[in-house]
């Protein structure tokens, strides 16, 4: 599982335990239901889910790329939609953006910050 998936699979099984608080009976007794959904939806929050939401480095705008980086979680993420606006086009045939990671290694991000960029992005 990426590391993505993990805290989005972390921030639904923690919104579930917020929403069986929320949803205790009037004997205090709390609900089950709203925790079982929960723990569902963060049991299928799979790697397939968290990819599927790249976007284009190619044809995105530079807010749109930012917002994709943002969600991510990559620090500074105008900065680098910055960045990967400024070297575009990149061929499609390079899925895994070859190019792009040569360009941007020259700011050294870091290969954790490296992998979200280009988790995020498609050609």
């Amino acid at each position: 599982m990426t590391k993505y998936a993990t805290r989005l699979g972390l921030a639904a099984l923690a919104t579930g335990m917020l929403l069986t608080g929320c949803a205790a009976t009037d004997t205090g007794t709390p609900g089950t239901s709203a925790t079982t959904s929960a723990v569902a939806a963060a049991a299928s929050a799979t790697p397939a889910a968290a990819t599927a939401a790249k976007i284009s480095a190619n044809n995105a705008s530079e807010s749109e790329i930012a917002a994709a980086l943002r969600a991510a979680g990559v620090t500074s993420p105008e900065r680098w939609a910055e960045e990967v606006v400024e070297y575009r086009p990149y061929e499609t045939t390079d899925t895994a953006l070859s190019r792009l990671r040569q360009k941007l290694a020259k700011y050294n991000p870091g290969e954790e910050t490296m992998n979200k960029i280009l988790a995020a992005l498609k050609p």
